[in-house]
């Protein structure tokens, strides 16, 4: 589901994904090599139109990866060692973007933040399709997992206390 209907469907989890998320303006892509090992890669987002969008160089590694293989998972970059800001990550498939619309409102919105876009056509640009959602925060001592599914909602699936 684009990041919009997500939001409807998580909007306390969609929430605290957006405020990671444009903590640093940078998140973690995880997505599969030519050889089915892992690569992750640093990569900008913007959302744009309800989408959860991810522009990348032409022909970069990682776009490579998800023109070969869309599923993917995005994380928030953690930057602080005891864990009370949480981190979030997305699970699902790239969606190669060539609608010219979505791609100049894009450019746009990133040039309104940043003061550069790219020329067309030399630039991917990829939809996140969220499949699933998960959360982790450290509050109070404990440590709180959340999952999110659209046939099961947010659920707690783990508590507990990294002493005991």
């Amino acid at each position: 589901m684009k990041w919009e209907e997500f939001k409807k469907a998580a909007p306390e989890m969609a929430a605290l994904g957006e405020e990671r998320f444009n903590r640093s303006g940078m998140i973690m892509l995880g997505s599969l090599r030519k050889d089915g090992w892992p690569r992750i890669s640093p990569v900008e987002f913007l959302i744009v139109d309800g989408h959860f969008l991810l522009g990348m160089i032409p022909q970069s590694r990682k776009a490579q990866d998800l023109l070969r293989d869309p599923r993917c998972t995005i994380h928030s970059t953690v930057t602080q060692k005891d864990g009370t800001e949480g981190e979030i990550k997305l699970y699902g498939r790239a969606i190669d973007i060539q609608d010219l619309e979505l791609r100049k409102r894009y450019c746009d919105e990133l040039f309104a933040k940043i003061g550069w876009k790219p020329e067309e056509p030399n630039f991917h640009l990829f939809s996140m399709d969220i499949e699933s959602a998960s959360f982790n925060e450290s509050r109070d001592g404990e440590v709180i997992a959340k999952k999110w599914t659209p046939s099961e909602g947010v659920q707690i699936v783990r508590r507990w206390k990294p002493d005991e």
